[in-house]
C-alpha cells in the first residue's frame, strides 16, 4: 500500500494534476510556467463538412447541400444512418492516441453548433435555447480522450448560428436564412452556447482554450465581400468581446483565441483589448514562408504583447510544411494543421480511401443519367463511413516525416526496406527534403503570394506529397511520371555482399531517352539508354551491367537527363 502512495506521488510530481494553459506577455506558458509552442492538427470534416473533403464541391459545397444530396438517394432515415456512424467513427480514442504518438500536442475541434442547440428558426419559444446533448456528449468523449494522451483540446466554433461570412462552404451558411450579423437571435445563440460551454468545461486543464468565431469573412462596409478591405471590423468586435464577456462570467481561467476578418486576418479596428488572458488567431495558406508574410501578425504582437497562434493551415506539399514550420518554430509561434481526414488526400497525415461505389454516386450527382438504386446508395455511403476509422485510412508517413523530422535534420531514411537482389518501385524513394531525398522542379504552390505560382506539385496527385509527380495506371500500379530535365530521385538499398548487379528499369518514353545512376555524392556510376517507347502507354524494360555496391546500405540516385521519362520500377539482380 505505501509503494503504490509513493508511486502515485512521483506520477503527480511528474505531470502535476493541471496543466492549465495561460499567456504570459507573448508566450503560452503552463501551469508550471513553460513555454508551450502548440503542434497541433484540425479535426475538419467530422462535425462539420465541406464539400471538398468528400469530394462534392462541385455541385455540394455546404454541408447542408450535402446532406440533401445523400437524402435525395437514400431518404432522410439513410441519411441519419450514414451521418450516425460517420460521426462515430471520424475521430476516436485511436485517432487521439496516434496524434499523441506522432508528436503533435494539440487538437482543434471544429465545431458545428447544430450539434449543440437548435437553429433560431427551429426554437418552439422565440429567443430560448434547446440544447441538444449529442455534441456536448462528443466533445466530452474527446476530451477524455485528449487527457489520456495528455494533448490539448482548443475548442473552435466552425459554424456560428447563422454563418459567419459569405464563403459558405466553411460555416454550412444558408444564405436563405438570416446570417449571424443580420440577426440579434443568432448573436445571442452563439453567445449563450460559448456560455454552456465554458460552464461545462471551466475546470478542465486539458481545455487549451476557445476559438471564438472560425474565420469570419463578412463585408460590413467595404467592397470585398469577404471583408479583406474592412476598416473597422466593429461588429466583429463587440461580438467577441460580449462572448467573452459571457465566458468570463463563469470561467475565469481558459485562453480565448481571437480571430480577425477575411478568413482570419484582418485585425483593422481592433483597439483596446477587453481581457487579459487573450491570443490572436492567424491563417495561412498558399503563400511564401517567410518573415515578410508574418509581419502582420508579430507587428500585433508587438503592439499588443499577447501571444499569436496559426490556428489553421495545410493544404499544401511536404517542402511547404517543413518551411512553414522551420520559420515558426523561429519566431515561437504554434499552429494547428487542417485537416486530419479526407477523402482521396495526400496532403494530410491521414487519407479516407475512395471506392468505386462511392464514385459512382459522386458521377451521377455531379452528371446524372442513370439514378443509383437506395440499396446500392446506402451501401456505398456505409462503406465512406466505414472507411473513416482510424484502422481503416491510410497514413501518410511521408507528411509526418516532413511535419516532425525534416524540421531539424536533412539526412535521409528509406521510405521502406528494400532488399537486393530485387525489385524497387519508384516512387518508393528516400523520405527527406528537397535537395537531400528527391529534386523536382515543381514543389510548392504559392498562389497567393503569386498567381503565376499555383501548382499541383504532385500532378499525378497519388501516393506522396512530396514535388515528384506519381501517378497510377489503369492496373492499379504507381509510377513516376511528368519528369524534368535533371531531377532525381534517391533510394536507400541493402546489399546482402559485396558484389557486382545488373539494373533493369520499366519505363516509358516518347523519345530516346537516358537515366544517369549516381551515388548520394552525385558521383557518377553509369549512364543507362532508354529507347523511345512509342508513346506514354508502351512500357518497356532496359538494363546496364556491372554495377558495384558494397555489403550493407546503399544510396544511389537516378538522375532524369531529358524530359519526359516515366519511370515504373528498377530492378538490381
Amino acid at each position: 500500500m505505501k509503494q503504490s502512495i509513493l508511486i502515485s506521488a512521483f506520477l503527480l510530481s511528474q505531470f502535476g494534476t493541471s496543466q492549465m494553459l495561460k499567456t504570459q506577455n507573448q508566450k503560452i506558458i503552463d501551469d508550471k510556467g513553460n513555454n508551450v509552442q502548440l503542434r497541433g492538427l484540425g479535426l475538419g470534416g467530422w462535425m462539420l463538412q465541406e464539400g471538398y473533403m468528400l469530394k462534392t464541391a462541385d455541385f455540394a459545397g455546404p454541408q447542408y447541400k450535402i446532406r440533401e444530396k445523400i437524402s435525395e438517394l437514400i431518404g432522410e432515415k439513410g441519411m441519419n444512418k450514414f451521418y450516425k456512424a460517420y460521426l462515430a467513427n471520424g475521430v476516436t480514442e485511436k485517432d487521439i492516441q496516434f496524434l499523441a504518438e506522432t508528436g503533435f500536442n494539440s487538437v482543434r475541434l471544429p465545431m458545428h453548433y447544430n450539434l449543440y442547440t437548435l437553429p433560431i428558426e427551429k426554437e418552439p419559444i422565440k429567443g430560448q435555447n434547446t440544447w441538444i446533448e449529442e455534441g456536448f456528449l462528443m466533445t466530452d468523449h474527446l476530451l477524455q480522450w485528449c487527457k489520456n494522451n495528455k494533448i490539448y483540446l482548443i475548442l473552435d466554433l466552425h459554424a456560428a448560428p447563422g454563418g459567419q461570412g459569405n464563403d459558405v462552404n466553411i460555416s454550412d451558411n444558408d444564405k436563405s436564412k438570416p446570417s449571424l450579423w443580420e440577426n440579434e437571435e443568432n448573436q445571442k445563440k452563439t453567445i449563450a452556447l460559448w456560455k454552456k460551454l465554458a460552464e461545462r468545461y471551466k475546470d478542465e486543464p486539458w481545455i487549451g482554450g476557445y476559438d471564438l468565431i472560425n474565420e469570419p469573412n463578412i463585408n460590413f462596409t467595404g467592397k470585398n465581400p469577404n471583408g479583406t478591405d474592412e476598416l473597422s471590423n466593429a461588429p466583429l468586435w463587440k461580438l467577441q468581446k460580449d462572448i467573452t464577456e459571457a465566458i468570463r462570467s463563469v470561467d475565469k481561467k481558459h485562453i480565448i483565441f481571437l480571430e480577425g476578418n477575411g478568413w482570419g486576418n484582418n485585425y483593422n479596428g481592433l483597439t483596446k483589448l477587453w481581457d487579459d488572458n487573450l491570443v490572436f488567431s492567424f491563417h495561412k495558406y498558399w503563400n511564401n514562408n517567410d518573415d515578410a508574410t508574418l509581419k502582420f501578425i508579430l507587428d500585433l504582437r508587438e503592439k499588443y504583447n499577447i501571444p499569436v497562434w496559426l490556428g489553421e493551415t495545410g493544404e499544401n506539399s511536404n517542402v511547404w510544411f517543413t518551411q512553414l514550420i522551420e520559420l515558426l518554430n523561429k519566431h515561437n509561434i504554434g499552429y494547428a494543421f487542417w485537416p486530419m481526414k479526407k477523402i482521396d488526400n495526400i496532403a494530410g497525415i491521414t487519407n479516407v480511401k475512395i471506392t468505386p461505389e462511392y464514385q459512382k454516386l459522386l458521377d451521377y450527382w455531379k452528371n446524372g443519367g442513370n439514378k443509383p438504386t437506395k440499396e446500392f446508395s446506402e451501401k456505398a455511403l456505409m462503406q465512406i463511413a466505414e472507411n473513416y476509422k482510424f484502422s481503416n485510412v491510410e497514413i501518410r508517413k511521408d507528411v509526418i516525416d516532413a511535419m516532425f523530422r525534416q524540421t531539424s535534420e536533412n539526412s535521409t531514411k528509406p521510405f521502406k526496406l528494400h532488399r537486393i537482389p530485387g525489385k524497387v518501385s519508384a516512387p518508393e524513394y528516400d523520405l527527406g527534403k528537397i535537395g537531400f531525398a528527391y529534386d523536382d522542379k515543381d514543389f510548392i504552390n504559392l498562389w497567393v503570394s503569386d498567381p503565376e505560382k499555383r501548382s499541383e506539385w504532385n500532378s499525378g496527385n497519388q501516393l506522396r506529397n512530396d514535388g515528384v509527380d506519381i501517378y497510377k495506371t489503369n492496373n492499379n500500379i504507381y509510377y513516376v511520371g511528368k519528369t524534368e530535365k535533371d531531377e532525381w530521385l534517391q533510394y536507400t538499398i541493402q546489399s546482402n555482399t559485396n558484389r557486382k548487379y545488373n539494373i533493369s528499369l520499366q519505363y516509358s518514353a516518347v523519345k530516346d531517352s537516358e537515366i544517369i545512376l549516381e551515388d548520394h555524392n552525385e558521383k557518377q556510376i553509369t549512364t543507362i539508354k532508354l529507347p523511345s517507347t512509342g508513346g506514354y502507354e508502351n512500357w518497356k524494360t532496359t538494363s546496364a551491367k556491372q554495377i558495384n555496391l558494397i555489403k550493407g546500405e546503399n544510396k544511389i540516385r537516378l538522375k532524369f537527363a531529358n524530359d519526359g521519362i516515366n519511370l515504373s520500377y528498377f530492378e538490381l539482380q
